[in-house]
């Protein structure tokens, strides 16, 4: 393929590229802690980016690519954070978010995704190409970039609602509540259903698709409607202390409890058994991706290779790796004291790093960066370090969960960023842009990300808080991913955990396992991704209803247009100003808790912006706004696939 003689790293293009990097770093920040999801930002970036550089007197494809290239990091540096740094909040180890340690943690973790991602790009895009759902979806974008206004009207259509009804609700005006719910006891039975009327949810839902919907809600329906009540039932016979607990409870109580001391374990046991599964599964990709790494290194010093294969040079990568690991050995240190600690968890941390950056590009390009399980992935990596810190600090020293946080959060950063690399690369090579100009921007954009991350994070803390619900915050941000985190690294040096709950949850994670594994032997395209089920089972039943409301609305527009069930190419068309309007209302929620939170913050009232009384609604309006906002997405969705926006 030639490559055109067109502007690609341009100043404007890697101006514009850190800040939309920047406002969505912010807005996945909050999606993230609220929902334990994030979304890919790639497809709204290289919209607004077309806009932009239209009014600046045009862009070419390659610029455009250049900026949803930076802004993407926007996803995953966010994500490498939030679901293992709050987790030292959490563990009370900090009362804050220290800016130079998050700063340090996720720039160089990101850039250390970006390094050891190199080379798989020639394995997983090139020679052994893999789908990679969302870098297609955004080549195609790129591709329409002459009608930009269609897609950009629909973007900034949808955040405005998504920010109304995020003004509208609890953390804002108390127009509507968050959540609509209704509990009560049938006899011996517990009975709960209810639902999050989050439009992000909802648009979470559209881009994930009914699939990764229904698992999900499944695993929630397991927790919520057959073992909370089960355990409810059988308590008095073999927990009288969590029977006595709940004598006098309300339903709704009741299964709040149960959930939060033993049931939401049950996904922690099949995370821990998925995560492991995953990376046996992938063993073959990953002595592939060395493989690669050393055939890389033999081509790049070829200088006829062609300008849209050329990566950045192996001897650069491998400079820049012993200079972006020292600091984090010296952070390393700075923690335990000890050389004979701190070097060990600097080389845990290059060699999971790796490994785990392989693991992920390879899930991103199978199902996709918002679907990809970077958490899993992180346990994974706590859990061995837990190990090895274990041997060399003892299984009660105070520090050991510390470390072993902190090991995770680099590498979890690194695979957020690698996978996330890899879907850019893949757009890059449809459009004919050069690699080693997108994975420059990639980082660039990544220590951008960094740059925001702690101030961000703390302002959400102070006004939501963050982490299991206290006095203060009595609807705090969840932060799902960095509690587990925090419970798993702190179960394995002296803490406390429902191990009974957790190896009942690994039994239920093989058999997701095998179930999946049937369904692919009779090439069902209706899979069980083994870690979509647990993030189920562990999560609040409320934000797993809409998130499949979401999928159900992407299946009817399918089924509207007639999609073949394997076209990709159709599909990813169909979707695409649904997924604008998606990622709108996700966008506009997001910043709108942020915009919220600065009131909450100076005045340290969270009530601060609440209208009277008798302006508050029940939960019956709550759920018209949400059943119109959905009829909205439905209806944009149609209508843009209807003109090939």
């Amino acid at each position: 393929m030639s490559v055109p003689a067109m502007r690609q790293l341009s100043f404007r293009a890697v101006l514009l590229s850190i800040v939309l990097a920047m406002i969505l770093a912010a807005a996945n920040t909050y999606l993230g802690l609220f929902a334990g999801l994030t979304i890919a930002t790639a497809i709204p970036a290289a919209v607004v980016s077309m806009a932009v550089l239209r009014v600046l007197g045009g862009g070419t494809i390659l610029e455009n690519n250049i900026v949803q290239t930076g802004a993407s990091a926007g996803s995953s540096i966010a994500a490498g954070v939030i679901f293992t740094i709050p987790a030292l909040l959490i563990l009370g180890y900090w009362q804050d978010f220290k800016y130079s340690w998050v700063l340090a943690i996720a720039g160089l973790g990101g850039l250390l995704g970006v390094l050891f991602s190199v080379p798989l790009r020639r394995t997983m895009i090139v020679e052994d190409p893999l789908p990679f759902p969302e870098g297609k979806a955004a080549a195609e974008v790129l591709k329409a970039g002459d009608n930009p206004g269609p897609g950009l009207k629909i973007l900034g259509f949808s955040a405005a609602i998504g920010g109304f009804v995020k003004l509208a609700a609890e953390s804002g005006l108390r127009m509507i509540p968050d959540n609509a719910a209704v509990a009560g006891f049938m006899g011996k039975y517990l009975g709960y259903m209810g639902t999050n009327l989050s439009p992000a949810l909802l648009g979470v839902g559209y881009i994930v698709g009914l699939n990764i919907g229904i698992v999900v809600l499944s695993g929630a329906v397991l927790s919520y409607n057959i073992a909370i009540p089960l355990y409810h039932w059988l308590a008095p016979s073999f927990d009288p202390a969590m029977a006595a607990r709940l004598a006098g409870l309300s339903a709704a109580d009741a299964a709040g409890v149960i959930r939060g001391d033993k049931i939401r374990f049950l996904g922690v046991g099949a995370m821990l058994v998925g995560g492991i599964w995953t990376l046996f599964s992938l063993r073959k990709s990953l002595l592939s991706g060395v493989r690669s790494g050393i055939a890389a290194a033999r081509k790049g010093s070829d200088a006829n290779v062609s300008e849209t294969e050329r990566d950045l040079p192996m001897k650069w990568m491998l400079v820049s790796l012993v200079l972006f690991v020292i600091p984090l050995l010296l952070l390393y240190q700075a923690i335990v004291g000890r050389w004979t600690v701190s070097v060990p968890m600097a080389v845990i941390m290059v060699v999971a790093g790796f490994l785990f950056v392989s693991v992920s590009a390879y899930l991103a390009g199978l199902v996709g960066s918002s679907n990809n399980p970077v958490s899993g992935i992180t346990i994974a990596t706590i859990l061995f370090a837990s190990v090895v810190l274990m041997l060399l600090l003892g299984a009660d020293s105070p520090i050991g969960a510390v470390a072993a946080i902190m090991i995770g959060a680099v590498v979890c950063c690194a695979a957020a960023v690698g996978g996330d690399n890899l879907q850019d690369l893949k757009a890059g090579y449809i459009v004919g842009a050069t690699p080693w100009k997108q994975q420059l921007m990639l980082g660039i954009g990544a220590l951008s990300c960094a740059l925001v991350m702690a101030p961000v994070l703390n302002l959400l803390a102070q006004a939501y808080g963050i982490g299991p619900a206290t006095a203060e915050h009595p609807n705090s941000l969840n932060a799902p991913q960095a509690t587990l985190m925090a419970s798993v690294a702190k179960g394995m040096f002296g803490g406390e955990l429902p191990w009974d709950m957790i190896a009942l949850g690994g039994v239920v994670g093989a058999a997701i396992i095998a179930f999946d594994g049937w369904l692919k032997a009779r090439g069902s395209s209706f899979r069980v991704p083994v870690l979509a089920a647990a993030i189920g089972i562990y999560l609040p039943l409320e934000l797993m209803v809409p998130i499949f409301l979401g999928g159900l609305l992407a299946h009817l527009v399918e089924r509207r247009a007639g999609v073949a069930a394997h076209d990709e190419a159709a599909r990813d068309r169909v979707h695409r100003p649904g997924t604008l309007f998606a990622a709108g209302l996700i966008t506009g929620e997001a910043l709108m808790g942020i915009a919220i939170a600065v009131p909450i913050v100076i005045s340290e009232r969270a009530d601060v912006l609440a209208l009277p009384a008798d302006l508050h609604f029940g939960q019956g309006v709550g759920l018209a706004v949400l059943a119109l906002v959905g009829w909205l997405l439905l209806r944009s969705a149609g209508r843009g696939a209807a003109r090939g926006v």
